[in-house]
């Protein structure tokens, strides 16, 4: 699993590319925190690219939302089998703002 962080539209983006696991939930969860200490108003967490989602990375992202409280609005862009479908059978969907494309997410920040 590989990250990137962009600046875009006023929104931090933490791009996510690969496997998100057991293995791998920790170095995730480390990008977030370095994040979050910057106390953005909004980050995008982009899951596109992610081929598996296992429930250590969701319990990452909520770690994660639980973390930036009201200080920083978190959305998710998931779309597909390997992550958009998990986070709906487990009602993860009813925490994140979840969007199926990057542009989508900015411009629903961008709406608040």
């Amino acid at each position: 699993m590989t990250t990137s962080v962009d600046e875009r539209d006023g929104a931090t983006v933490l791009t996510v590319v690969g496997e998100v696991d057991l293995a791998t939930a920790p170095a995730l969860e480390s990008a977030i925190e370095s994040i979050l200490g910057g106390k953005p108003a909004a980050l995008v967490i982009d899951l596109t690219a992610v081929g598996f989602l296992a429930s250590a990375g969701m319990a990452t992202l909520v770690a994660a939302h639980k973390r930036a409280g009201a200080a920083t609005e978190i959305a998710l862009v998931a779309e597909g089998p390997a992550t958009s479908r998990q986070l709906r059978m487990t009602s993860l969907d009813q925490v994140f703002a979840m969007h199926t494309t990057l542009d989508e997410a900015l411009a629903s920040l961008r709406r608040r």
